[in-house]
């Protein structure tokens, strides 16, 4: 495979449990403060712990975008009006044209928490007036709203591959990019809890009772969450590099991971290949780390085939939950981050390691210095992605 040329992520931000943008999420991490509380979702009597961004309730889109108004849009603008994402993403609309610069956003609920109100609320056989807006009630919601908020009209594109879907769009917009269709993107991902996420992994038998145990040997399940997060990819300009991604199917089982981790180590691999690197080089990943009992085994036996022992990696849903569709822009934005700080995060609740776990499961944080780290998002029906970062060039 022949390595891509790197790409430059000018801008980076993530909204979540923890707190808004950047400097909440890295102080977190920092002071080991989990974003994770008892379920207080309105709505919902689930025993469960979940990543819950304040204020959404509350929030409210500009009056010029009341028909895209819902919980995952409102989070999507609050998201984008962090860390400099929203101006940098303007200051390119002007050096390139607003047909030169791509949105491709992955989500796998998108605004299905509306749909759920009107359906709870019919007037007669119709969606009561307030919520008769079809664009809500369609997966590229989001997509179709940040066109409107930003003013950009190149490419957009909606990813819907489950938790791998704001891992996928870095993959999507390195290829649009490296073809020449456009000159950057605005990549990321939002997805927002309702009745559908909550009760529908909760039928799974996926939710734990107890707070998120990513590797513990008693893990037992997923502690929800929602979030946003973006990142903007130039082929030139200041910040840490897009050096590899790696996308495979395995498509054995529609919601668990290939018993081998045959899915998993494809991507890392190809990941690797597109970078040009060997695992030895690589310092941290990221890893999906559900917490559930076969994913968890599944994943660390293929890191621990592919990488040395000295490879330090985590989970770090125990800080925000699991996102969903917004993990592999959350999760990335984490592997970005320990390039800038050199601070590896522990594995939140990992108090006692499944020994099928390999040594490359941090218990403990790490600071260090990080030349090239890697976040790993894994969907269901085995949708992989994998993705390799690099120091600014």
């Amino acid at each position: 495979m022949t390595p891509i040329t790197p790409l430059a992520i000018t801008a980076r931000t993530a909204t979540t449990a923890c707190g808004r943008g950047l400097a909440s999420l890295r102080a977190a991490l920092r002071e080991g403060r989990s974003g994770l509380r008892a379920n207080d979702f309105p709505g919902c009597d689930l025993t469960t712990h979940i990543g819950r961004v304040d204020g959404l309730e509350d929030a409210a889109l500009p009056a010029e975008f009341a028909e895209w108004d819902c919980r995952n849009n409102r989070l999507a603008w609050l998201a984008l009006n962090q860390d400099g994402v929203f101006e940098q993403m303007q200051v390119l609309r002007e050096q390139h044209g607003a047909t030169r610069v791509a949105i491709i956003v992955g989500t796998s609920t998108s605004s299905i928490g509306a749909s759920e109100e009107a359906y709870q609320h019919l007037d007669g056989d119709q969606f009561p007036a307030e919520l008769r807006r079809p664009i809500v009630h369609t997966p590229h919601s989001l997509g179709d709203f940040l066109q409107q908020a930003t003013g950009l009209r190149g490419p957009s594109v909606t990813v819907a591959t489950a938790c791998s879907s704001s891992a996928k769009v870095f993959a999507q917009a390195a290829r649009m990019i490296h073809a020449g269709l456009v000159d950057a993107a605005l990549v990321g991902g939002v997805d927002t809890l309702c009745g559908s996420v909550l009760y529908g992994f909760n039928s799974l038998g996926l939710v734990s009772t107890r707070p998120y145990r990513p590797f513990d040997a008693a893990r037992d399940g997923l502690s929800l969450g929602e979030a946003g997060g973006f990142a903007i990819l130039e082929r030139d300009g200041d910040g840490p590099r897009l050096l590899g991604y790696g996308e495979s199917s395995d498509a054995h089982h529609m919601s668990s991971p290939h018993p081998e981790g045959l899915g998993a180590r494809l991507s890392m691999q190809a990941a690797l290949d597109r970078a040009g690197l060997t695992p030895d080089v690589v310092d941290y990943i990221n890893l999906h780390g559900t917490a559930t009992p076969k994913n968890d085994e599944i994943e660390a036996g293929a890191v621990a085939a592919l990488f040395p022992s000295t490879t330090r990696a985590s989970s770090t849903k125990g800080w925000t939950g699991h996102t969903l569709g917004a993990a592999g822009i959350v999760e990335s934005v984490i592997a970005l981050d320990t390039i800038d700080t050199g601070l590896m995060p522990a594995t939140m609740n990992c108090d006692d390691p499944d020994p099928v776990c390999g040594p490359q499961i941090l218990r403990e944080p790490v600071q260090g210095n990080v030349r090239h780290a890697m976040n790993n998002s894994f969907g269901f029906g085995g949708n992989n992605c994998s993705l390799l970062f690099g120091g600014a060039a």
